[in-house]
């Protein structure tokens, strides 16, 4: 099935009261920073845009929600729960989290020493956050927080 994402996000946005939507265009590329060790001697920290969260957390909230979750690794699959803007991307997560959040396939890789180990805890936060304002100055600097306090090497990001 082809969806035509950016016209659905759009009509999405402008049923929610919002403005059209302006994509975001950076004025410059990020910088580069290349692998410093083998991911096998690596610390890696999961990012999934997917709302995912702990039975036990709080949900997201639709519009523009910029919080973060921590779910600890050792969060058993049939607890892990799904709120997101985009409801009808999560048919496919709530049968099989992992699709969306591969803790289990990371835990695996890391137990066979493809990867050296993983962060205590995945972060989630709701991709369809709206503000590119409080992505830049509120979301990613959660992040970035996060993963440096955890000392991480690397990160995978599982976009939705």
């Amino acid at each position: 099935m082809y969806v035509n994402y950016m016209e659905a996000i759009r009509k999405r946005y402008e049923n929610l009261g919002y403005q059209s939507y302006r994509w975001f265009v950076a004025e410059n590329a990020p910088a580069w920073s290349a692998v410093q060790k083998p991911l096998s001697k690596s610390k890696l920290g999961l990012l999934s845009t997917s709302g995912a969260y702990a039975l036990g957390q709080m949900a997201y909230h639709y519009k523009d929600d910029s919080s973060i979750r921590e779910i600890p690794i050792g969060t058993p699959t049939h607890e892990i729960r799904f709120s997101h803007i985009t409801e009808n991307y999560l048919v496919s997560p709530r049968k099989d989290p992992n699709c969306i959040l591969p803790i289990e396939t990371l835990k695996s890789l890391a137990k066979k020493g493809v990867i050296g180990s993983l962060a205590s805890t995945a972060i989630s936060c709701m991709g369809g956050t709206y503000s590119q304002r409080k992505v830049r100055e509120e979301i990613a600097p959660s992040i970035l927080e996060k993963f440096m306090r955890d000392d991480i090497d690397c990160a995978l990001l599982v976009g939705m």
